[in-house]
């Protein structure tokens, strides 16, 4: 036996089997690749069923099965836009956590449970029409921004499109690189992007060019001035704004928008606003 067919056989004796699931009420998916940020943040992607459709910034159940085989599910946004082969997630690590304790160890080849049934009001449908779209995250509150930056709808409809995202410190700015400078050469949207998208990330526990809570930024006028916005504060008439991230942010930020005379929006009923009331309650 050769040295290298050796080390993969004890590899294999030390290394637990991937997970096989089986399921008539939901998709079974494979782990493609996973990738892990720090010790409180890892992304992942799986598989995308021929059968399953979404709309760019809506979320899906993601599971594991759980004592006694009853799957233990959590909703999760894809960060994938609606026309990408792979389905992609970005996710906390909870230590104690009913799933992300189990999730955050998955390796390719690993299956997990996906949803039928994708649904979320962080779609650009809830919207009316506008000159500015703000895509507003805190932590994983980023994942629907992947994927509505990269789905040329979003260019279609609005002249400009700005991602903030605030973490507690850099590291934990997550897919800052492609932000920054992948997006610019992406195939579909690239071009639009480079002209008419802007990335603005804020830290709150350490120094950072921008320091601070988004919501005290909106406030002081700050965010409106570094990205060269002419004006202090939201304005009903041009722009239009998503929020998801931590409860505290999306109810202070929803507040500050209608102060500013916007209005929530609904699949059923577009508006100025939107946010995610199955994540807030």
């Amino acid at each position: 036996m050769s040295q290298s067919a050796a080390a993969r056989d004890a590899q294999a004796e030390t290394t637990p089997p991937a997970i096989r699931l089986e399921s008539a009420v939901h998709h079974v998916v494979d782990v493609l690749w996973v990738r892990h940020w720090t010790d409180q943040y890892f992304s992942f992607a799986v598989s995308r069923p021929e059968t399953f459709r979404f709309r760019s910034g809506e979320f899906v159940m993601i599971g594991l099965p759980g004592e006694g085989g009853k799957p233990i599910l959590r909703a999760y946004s894809v960060a994938s836009p609606c026309f990408a082969e792979e389905l992609e997630f970005f996710s906390i690590k909870v230590a104690d956590g009913p799933l992300t304790s189990r999730l955050q160890h998955i390796r390719p080849g690993d299956q997990l449970f996906l949803g039928k049934k994708p649904t979320g009001t962080l779609v650009l449908d809830a919207l009316t029409p506008g000159e500015r779209l703000w895509l507003i995250g805190t932590g994983t509150g980023l994942a629907p921004w992947l994927a509505v930056a990269r789905d040329p709808d979003a260019y279609e409809r609005f002249g400009r499109v700005i991602v903030t995202h605030t973490v507690r410190e850099v590291k934990d700015l997550a897919y800052r690189d492609f932000f920054t400078r992948e997006l610019a050469q992406d195939p579909l949207v690239g071009e639009l992007a480079a002209e008419r998208f802007s990335y603005y990330p804020t830290v709150t526990r350490e120094p950072f060019e921008t320091p601070g809570r988004i919501t005290d930024l909106i406030e002081s006028g700050r965010v409106f001035r570094d990205l060269g916005v002419g004006q202090t504060q939201f304005d009903p008439a041009k722009d239009r704004v998503m929020l998801c991230g931590s409860m505290a942010m999306i109810k202070s930020v929803a507040q500050i928008l209608e102060r500013h005379g916007l209005t929530e929006g609904s699949n059923a009923e577009p508006g100025d606003y939107v946010l995610e009331r199955a994540f807030v309650g």
